[in-house]
């Protein structure tokens, strides 16, 4: 962690389309309207900062990204035997069983909606503003971050409701769009957006971050792209590589020796692989990382000496952890098998047992040690505040755009070039470069690469082993319908204009 957004106490604002969240007023920001407020970029931004914290919620611990992890062969929470963790919820994702009644894909919704009803907010106070010709910037970086948004949610349930205003009228409730249309939005929004925001190679890297750059947006339309046909019918690979190519061209990025320093807090603020995250530092009041609370199991609380026992919850799977070879740097970041001290010492219980962490056997009344652990935002180094650690959540990296350009590179047969890519990445953490390359050597590499960075279940369905693969506890076949997830049942109630996804 290093600069940090702090998040203001600001009345946070939502869309009316969310059931659980209540209808907008007139002073959207309390006592303060755009006339007032706005006088400065400084002002503005710390309005803008309350939106980057909410699309943080998908690659933070919370519903919008184990929803997607719940659905892969990477994720796995189980019901402990000594109480707590079952969610008939969560184990109904895990299996491909969800239905419209389920309470984390309601609850990742509203999540997901809060960040795009936030970001039109705020973007009607940005524009507004009489000091709007000074804050151009900030108006596309908005535009921005609440096409990701609606990236998310496309992505997630695919036809979804379109709305850029802030108010809506609860006589005239929009419809869902389809998801095609709203792919168009999305890549329209994003840019435009990017022609009034600056490159990398234009600011002072240390003093802007975290905030989105050009190259930011790149990588999030490389990344759309990649997944066209899924969304549109239509492949895109020519447009992947073009944007990877913005972002390679700059010269500004590089895999960092140690794939782990990019999630290391005392290292993060030295990557030039990360392109975007979001900053956290729990001792300023300005957000919080808590995978290590939520995954670790509780004799960790001893081995990094931490002021909470954690309480071992998110878990992985055999087949994660069988994709690594012994070599790779990258298998260090799952815990599993006998247990020790960071001196070597065997970790134990008081009564002299060693720890042995072993797959998931029962996923409703789990053993303390079943289920392996990942490791990715170490505690090394972190800065607690309770059970709140300072380690940046990452959202994109430079990786991803060597191996985006190799898939589609790859796809368009290209396959030498393709491998130069991949065997780049692979080489940085030790693992055996590949000879040759198949479409499922990507697959895995993205899987080992992008371990619980939540992006598995996407690549999962374009790779189709969503669909045909078998893990764990998931010992069927997946209908085609399930690529998407159904229209939680509050919001069919909420608003009757929304139509189901089929099949649900």
């Amino acid at each position: 962690m290093y600069k940090y957004l702090k998040l203001p106490m600001i009345a946070a604002t939502c869309l009316l389309l969310s059931a659980g969240c209540t209808k907008l007023d007139e002073e959207t920001f309390g006592s303060l309207s755009p006339d007032t407020y706005y006088r400065n970029e400084e002002e503005a931004l710390s309005s803008v900062v309350g939106v980057y914290q909410l699309l943080s919620y998908n690659v933070d611990i919370g519903d919008p990204w184990r929803m997607k992890e719940f659905s892969t062969d990477e994720f796995i929470v189980p019901g402990r035997a000594s109480g707590g963790w079952y969610d008939q919820s969560n184990v109904d994702l895990t299996n491909h069983v969800q239905d419209i009644n389920n309470n984390t894909v309601a609850r990742a919704w509203v999540n997901i909606f809060q960040e795009i009803g936030t970001a039109n907010a705020v973007l009607e106070s940005l524009e507004s503003s009489p000091n709007k010709d000074n804050l151009k910037t900030l108006i596309a970086e908005t535009r921005a971050l609440r096409a990701y948004g609606y990236f998310f949610a496309m992505d997630n349930w695919g036809n979804v409701p379109l709305v850029t205003i802030a108010k809506l009228d609860p006589k005239n409730l929009p419809p869902s769009t389809s998801r095609a249309d709203v792919y168009k939005f999305i890549e329209t929004e994003m840019l435009a957006a990017v022609a009034d925001m600056p490159s990398v190679k234009d600011v002072d890297r240390t003093a802007y971050y975290p905030r989105f750059t050009k190259e930011a947006v790149y990588t999030a339309l490389a990344y759309m792209y990649l997944n066209a046909e899924v969304y549109t019918g239509t492949a895109q690979w020519q447009k992947v590589i073009d944007m990877c190519d913005l972002v390679i061209n700059t010269g500004a990025y590089s895999l960092m020796p140690n794939v782990i320093d990019n999630f290391t807090s005392t290292q993060q603020a030295a990557s030039k692989e990360i392109i975007a995250a979001f900053t956290k530092d729990p001792t300023k009041n300005a957000g919080n990382n808590q995978f290590i609370l939520y995954t670790q199991n509780a004799l960790d609380q001893k081995k990094y000496n931490l002021p909470f026992a954690p309480a071992n919850g998110y878990s992985t799977t055999q087949a994660a952890l069988d994709r690594y070879e012994d070599r790779d740097i990258r298998k260090s970041m799952i815990q599993y098998g006998p247990q020790f001290y960071l001196d070597g010492k065997p970790l134990t219980y008081t009564n002299g047992t060693q720890l042995v962490l072993v797959p998931v056997k029962d996923i409703v009344a789990a053993q303390d040690n079943e289920g392996y652990k990942v490791l990715k935002y170490t505690p090394v180094g972190a800065a607690f505040s309770g059970f709140n650690a300072d380690n940046d959540l990452v959202l994109e990296r430079y990786s991803n755009i060597l191996l985006m350009k190799a898939e589609a590179l790859f796809r368009t047969s290209k396959a030498s070039d393709a491998l130069l890519l991949v065997n780049q990445v692979r080489n940085r953490s030790n693992a055996t470069p590949l000879n040759a390359l198949t479409i499922g050597d990507i697959e895995n590499e993205r899987a080992r690469e992008f371990l619980w960075e939540g992006c598995r279940r996407t690549d999962m369905i374009r790779f189709g082993s969503f669909f045909t693969g078998t893990w764990a506890f998931k010992t069927r076949q997946t209908e085609s319908f399930r690529k998407i997830y159904p229209i939680p049942a509050a919001q069919l109630v909420a608003n009757p204009n929304l139509s189901q996804n089929q099949g649900y």
